[in-house]
């Protein structure tokens, strides 16, 4: 099964859960991580049920806090 990971192609054995495919590639911090699949974002609650499909497009979003002095 082939998928778009922020931006590169990934083969996977199997469909995968959104849980399962941060595991799988190692995604960093991701209990920090916002995930969106083919442009909807995903409610961290749906990562253990929602499966990534063929063809699926997935992107790994952090959102930094900041400012000036």
């Amino acid at each position: 099964m082939e998928i778009t990971a922020n931006g590169n192609k990934v083969i996977l054995e199997k469909e995968n859960s959104v849980k399962e495919l941060l595991d799988t590639l190692k995604v960093e911090m991701p209990e920090y991580v916002t995930v969106q699949i083919n442009e909807d974002i995903i409610d961290r609650a749906d990562f253990e049920t929602l499966l990534v499909k063929e063809n699926d497009v997935v992107e790994f979003l952090y959102f930094m806090g900041g400012g000036a002095r």
